[in-house]
């Protein structure tokens, strides 16, 4: 499982010029599955998420959570995160998760985010979508489990 989080300001995104989620303040969630991916590191990746401190305190120092700031998550599907470009120049995709398995397993991960009670929002599995954001920082982090 890899996600990719970036800090934001706002963001949003939109299938056919509608927007499908929205936030303010919080994390911006791209989110890939491999087939080995189990509830297990969904539960790691959840609390580690949650629970991270990358918003700054009164000194200046990353120090604050989600919850400190009254954040939000906006999490994407992508299964573009397990692209292989090792050979060639077009990327194969083989290492992800096929759409039978990662659909749930992205339905449950973001499940288990909103049971955190942090609000989250989402885009739609497998839809071609756009993404607006704007990054605070910026501030991005690898997740890799």
């Amino acid at each position: 499982m890899r996600v990719v989080l970036q800090k934001v300001n706002h963001a949003a995104v939109s299938i056919d010029d509608e927007v499908v989620g929205k936030i303010g303040l919080g994390y911006f969630l791209l989110v890939g599955f491999a087939p080995d991916d189990t509830e297990e590191k969904l539960n790691y990746l959840v609390h580690k998420i949650t629970n991270l401190r990358v918003f700054e305190d009164e000194n200046g120092k990353m120090n604050k959570g989600l919850r400190d700031v009254n954040g939000a998550i906006l999490s994407v599907s992508q299964f573009t995160l397990y692209a292989d470009t090792k050979h060639g120049n077009r990327p194969g995709f083989s290492q992800a998760a096929s759409p039978e398995i990662a659909e749930p397993l992205y339905d449950l991960f973001n499940q288990k985010l909103a049971a955190t009670g942090i609000p989250v929002e989402t885009g739609h599995f497998g839809a071609m979508m756009k993404i607006d954001l704007e990054n605070d920082g910026p501030t991005t982090i690898i997740y890799e489990r």
